[in-house]
Formats: C-alpha cells, sequence, structure tokens
C-alpha cells in the first residue's frame, strides 16, 4: 500500500496523544483541568432541550447496540467470503474496545466527573469506551465502505454521516455528564491509532489472500 507510511504516522501521532494524555491524568491531572473544564462548561447540559438527543445518539455506542451491529456486520463479511475485513473489524471490536480499552481504564484508575450523571454509569472514565467503541465500529465502516458502495457521491455522504455520529457520541457523554473531554479524546485517539496502524496491513494481508486464492 503505497500510502502505508502516511498512515501509520498518523496512527502512531493519535496513539502519542494518547500516551500524552494518559501520563497527565495519572501523575498529573490538575494540568488538564482547565480545558476539561472549559470544554465542560461549553457542552455539559448545554440546552436542556437536547437532552432527549444526546439520550438517543449515545445508545448508539452502547455495548449492545455494539455487539449487535458487530455480529450484523461481520455475517454480512462471512456470508460474503471477505474474510480478510472480517479478521480486521473483529480484532478492531473485540482486541481494542473489548480488551484494550477496558484494561486501560483500571490502569489510568480515573473516575467520572463529580457532576449529575443523567445516564448510569460504574465504570471509570478513562479512554472513554463509548468514544473507543464508536470510533473503532463507525470508523471501521468508513474505511470499509469503498468495498459495497461504488457511487462516490452516495458513499461520501454515508462516510460523513458516520463521522458525524462519531462526534456526537463523544459530544453526548460530556453532555450527560459521565465523561471529561480529554476521556472522550483519549477513546478517539486509542481507536484511530489502532485503525491508522492497522489498515495498511490489513490491505497487504487481503492483496496477498486474494491473489493466493486465484493461483489456486
Amino acid at each position: 500500500m503505497k500510502n502505508k507510511l502516511y498512515y501509520q504516522f498518523a496512527g502512531s501521532c493519535f496513539l502519542l496523544i494518547l500516551t500524552v494524555l494518559g501520563y497527565f491524568v495519572k501523575s498529573f491531572p490538575k494540568v488538564l483541568q482547565p480545558f476539561d473544564q472549559w470544554v465542560t462548561g461549553l457542552v455539559y447540559n448545554a440546552n436542556d432541550t437536547l437532552t432527549p438527543f444526546f439520550l438517543w445518539i449515545t445508545q448508539f455506542a452502547n455495548p449492545l447496540t455494539i455487539i449487535i451491529l458487530f455480529l450484523a456486520i461481520l455475517f454480512v463479511l462471512l456470508f460474503g467470503k471477505q474474510y480478510a475485513e472480517a479478521i480486521w473489524l473483529s480484532l478492531s471490536v473485540i482486541g481494542i474496545s473489548g480488551v484494550i480499552n477496558p484494561l486501560l481504564k483500571l490502569a489510568f484508575g480515573r473516575e467520572r466527573p463529580a457532576l449529575e450523571h443523567l445516564v448510569s454509569e460504574h465504570s471509570l472514565s478513562f479512554p472513554s469506551g463509548h468514544a473507543t467503541a464508536s470510533m473503532i465500529l463507525y470508523g471501521s465502516l468508513i474505511f470499509l465502505l469503498p468495498l459495497f458502495i461504488e457511487n462516490k457521491t452516495l458513499r461520501l455522504g454515508l462516510q460523513i454521516l458516520l463521522g458525524l455520529v462519531i462526534f456526537t457520541i463523544g459530544l453526548s457523554r460530556i453532555y450527560l455528564g459521565v465523561h471529561y473531554p480529554t476521556d472522550i479524546i483519549g477513546g478517539y485517539s486509542l481507536a484511530l491509532g489502532w485503525l491508522l496502524w492497522s489498515f495498511p496491513i490489513y490491505q497487504e494481508k487481503r492483496f496477498i489472500w486474494r491473489f493466493q486464492s486465484k493461483q489456486n
């Protein structure tokens, strides 16, 4: 893949952002307070009329929703014999969202904001599980859409829509009082770091496997 270095450099940058944020969360949390308080002040319950919308959109990254959508997409990929895509998606959702994110939460041990929570949450705060899961699942779809949709205009429209879903899910977690903004950035950075690093590798494996299958 000719753009492999660019993808992996960008992925490294996002993983660096996660590392830096994690360092401050663990060792110097007060350094992050001005930024978190400023953004939270802008977003948290900014307009009560938006509460139903954010309660609705946040459900698109709830564990049950992610599992159902993941299994549905996995079935479509396996049915279409898109095995490289199925493996990449599975590693992303199960490995990063299901295993790495919870382990990082335990490692950093950040408590949730001392605000009124409009949804019930019991896990730790950094990095955000909803931000990670939404970026992993819907971000993977952004990369995979060219497999299913040839029309460039329709494909771009759906990719923009998925991007907006990812962004508003992150926003909803701040609005609902269950995450600091840096939790959201951390979750996005973890997911983007993985997606950008692994996407070129998936592309290479996909090409090799398709070539070998034709040879056979």
